[in-house]
């Protein structure tokens, strides 16, 4: 039971990821560790390069990510670099900084990525250039200097308001894309980043060729950062999310969502968010935009460690199985460990281990799969 299962679940994921890959277009494929670039390519020597890291990094409307640096820009995780204004020819030279805005409430705004340079912005809609620009970054964004290191869109459910967070030297701007409120931010972990990106509902502030992960509300940053950028953001030759391991085929095999290793687990929250978890890591499926990519537990669910076995969802909770245990996350803006687990299975829902689990939609009975039971 448990092996039909599992190939019932890789073939789910594996017609999702080809999905994934055909809705976001050409250069939007994830960081795929089983195909390294060659050593002597010159284009990955540029991008790889242990320098200064990227002078600005966003996703554009169709969720390709756009890495800038000089004179040229890398759509997607690999690929050859391209002149800045072979594809924006009213922009000569660097970008300071860069975001896209999601704003649902300003359609005219709205899915537009914005470049800057100076004290001036570019808008750019479907890729062409909205007219009336290049505007003063004051004007457009009221009070908000010019000369910004870095730009990001926070979105409502992670800072209560649609706001955009500006970057120079160690002061972060937070503006109210409503309101215009600008208020000014004292965040020491986040300060001098070169660049900056909201990817899977989280945010990374790029201090050079390192990353680290923060709290778009607080500027709050977990354990075990800064890290490598070229680990998890572009493709480089003897690195990647686990490089330390690569000679070991199977721990290898786990972050490669191409390896043909069976998945452990599949399950979604509330929020349509997808998750396939295998050997201590996740990966989201659900998002043609944003892509994805391998992640330890921890890094959405803090103190999960190993592997799970089962998973489903119910009332805004996300209960994760592993082995004779379960832990119940409440989902929110992020996810946040219930008092008291992980708790034994036995005693939450009568049963010692699961092999999977699932419930239907606006049903109280969730179905537990064991061995050659339901």
């Amino acid at each position: 039971m448990r092996s039909t299962l599992e190939a019932l679940c890789l073939g789910w994921v594996l017609l999702a990821l080809g999905h994934s890959e055909t809705s976001s277009g050409p250069g939007s494929s994830w960081h795929h560790l089983a195909s390294q670039p060659p050593l002597n390519d010159t284009e990955t020597v540029q991008r790889c390069a242990d320098e200064e890291g990227f002078d600005a990094v966003t996703l554009d409307e169709r969720g390709t990510m756009l890495f800038f640096k000089g004179e040229f820009v890398w759509k997607g995780f690999n690929g050859a670099a391209e002149p800045i204004n072979a594809t924006w020819p009213e922009i000569q030279g660097p970008v300071d900084a860069a975001l896209r805005i999601h704003h649902l409430s300003h359609p005219v705004a709205h899915d537009n990525v914005f470049l800057f340079q100076g004290k001036w912005v570019w808008a750019y809609a479907q890729g062409k250039l909205r007219p009336g620009y290049p505007r003063l970054i004051q004007e457009e964004f009221k009070g908000v200097p010019g000369d910004l290191d870095a730009a990001v869109e926070c979105h409502p459910k992670e800072c209560m308001a649609e706001t955009v967070l500006f970057f120079r030297g160690p002061v972060v701007f937070s503006y109210d894309l409503a309101t215009n409120a600008l208020k000014q931010r004292s965040w020491p972990a986040v300060a001098n980043c070169s660049a900056a990106i909201r990817w899977l509902e989280c945010y990374y502030c790029f201090q050079g060729i390192r990353f680290v992960r923060f709290n778009p509300a607080t500027g709050e940053v977990p354990p075990n950062y800064p890290r490598d950028a070229r680990d998890y953001f572009m493709r480089c030759p003897g690195r990647g999310h686990g490089h330390a391991t690569h000679a070991n085929a199977t721990l290898r095999a786990i972050v490669d969502p191409c390896s043909g290793q069976p998945f452990q687990a599949l399950s979604s929250d509330d929020s349509g968010r997808i998750y396939a978890f295998r050997g201590g890591q996740y990966f989201r499926v659900d998002s043609a935009r944003d892509g994805w990519h391998s992640w330890p537990l921890s890094h959405t669910w803090k103190g999960l460690e190993g592997e799970v076995d089962a998973a489903f969802s119910w009332e805004d909770k996300l209960h994760l199985i592993q082995g004779s245990e379960v832990t119940i996350y409440r989902a929110g803006p992020g996810y946040s460990r219930m008092e008291g687990y992980p708790r034994f299975l036995k005693g939450e829902l009568g049963l010692v281990e699961a092999d999977a689990a699932f419930t239907c939609p606006h049903s109280k009975d969730v179905y537990i799969i064991h061995a050659m039971s339901t």
